[in-house]
């Protein structure tokens, strides 16, 4: 086993992160870092890590075959292209570029070099949605017509690039990409129609939160929605299937998923006192008409990005995370700025 010796451009918040907690050791060697922060250089080196003077150093590396990119958006392009040229494999953080052309254009280099691309979607293995996942594959609360995903938080837009257009800031771009990754991975019909609404509440040049609604011509809807002035969160989930719903609250699975019984003996349910008149359409359902069940981890039946990344070097397997899905995200995420500007 030949571990992938492996070199982080951009050593902040992401970069770091892969280093710590992403990359198994016997799969990949992080021989260095290269980053324009003296901040960035600085926490390298206190990890242990060699700091490399110049991106050409790093590129001219002949013991270098592969490189991480985490820096912000605007310059993905621009090194993904020069290290694909040098001959290195590449990882590039999402979203993988400030647009469709831009990835087009990385895409191009890469199949003239014949070198592997692959975007860090990450959110494909997180534990709330390998549940949806899950009950949508296998329709324990039937066919799902209606997946509302939302992230929402109160501290406003992270207070560094984040916060300017130039960079490919604003939470579309830093969230919805998470969010649309996810649904569009897990709906395969292609989409009707969509409407979408940005927020700019906080008065920066960049949306502060957004939300999507798209239809499917499948008939599912889905409601994405992204919040950073949210004191109060909504559920990070939640689905509707045809023979129940489930709410998962947050990334530790609290929550509940709710089955019908179908039962052919139930009694009607009664009308009840709501507010100052009577409903028998939103009275609860008698006890035996429902069931809850408890929210379990779900693994993912496929490997950690790292190891598939590796895999894809050594073993010739196929990527998790398609290029062409990505290309999908991101034109996705054009159309959506497009509309917003009608």
């Amino acid at each position: 086993m030949t571990a992938i010796n492996i070199v982080i451009i951009g050593y902040g918040g992401m970069g770091s992160y892969h280093q710590k907690e992403l990359m198994p050791h016997e799969l990949v060697n992080v021989v260095g870092v290269y980053d324009i922060a003296q901040k960035a250089k600085d926490k390298a080196r206190e990890a242990g890590l060699m700091v490399y003077d110049s991106l050409e150093q790093v590129l001219n590396d002949v013991s270098v075959e592969a490189i991480l990119i985490a820096t912000p958006n605007d310059v993905h392009k621009a090194l993904s292209i020069a290290a694909l040229r040098a001959g290195k494999q590449v990882i590039c953080e999402k979203p993988v570029a400030m647009n469709v052309g831009e990835l087009d254009d990385i895409l191009a280099v890469a199949a003239e070099t014949g070198n592997t691309f692959m975007v860090h979607q990450n959110r494909r293995w997180d534990p709330d949605f390998l549940v949806i996942r899950e009950l949508y594959q296998r329709g324990q609360i039937g066919d799902l017509f209606q997946i509302e995903s939302r992230v929402q938080g109160a501290n406003g837009i992270p207070g560094d690039w984040r916060e300017q257009a130039e960079h490919g800031g604003g939470m579309l771009l830093d969230w919805g990409v998470h969010l649309i990754d996810q649904i569009l991975w897990l709906i395969d019909s292609p989409i009707k129609s969509m409407t979408a609404d940005f927020s700019y509440v906080l008065g920066q040049e960049v949306d502060d939160g957004f939300i999507l609604y798209l239809i499917f011509e499948n008939g599912i809807r889905s409601l994405i929605e992204v919040g950073t002035t949210n004191y109060s969160q909504l559920p990070r989930w939640y689905v509707k299937g045809l023979n129940g719903a489930a709410k998962i609250d947050d990334w530790d699975l609290s929550g509940e998923i709710v089955v019908a019984t179908n039962q052919d003996d139930l009694v009607a349910p009664a009308p009840i006192k709501a507010g100052v008149g009577l409903t028998k359409t939103m009275a609860p359902p008698s006890e035996e008409a429902t069931k809850k069940v408890a929210i379990t981890e779900v693994l993912p039946e496929f490997p950690s990005f790292y190891q598939n990344f590796y895999d894809v070097l050594r073993n010739g397997a196929a990527p998790i995370v398609k290029n062409d899905e990505v290309r999908k995200v991101l034109s996705l995420i054009d159309s959506v700025f497009d509309l917003v500007k009608l």
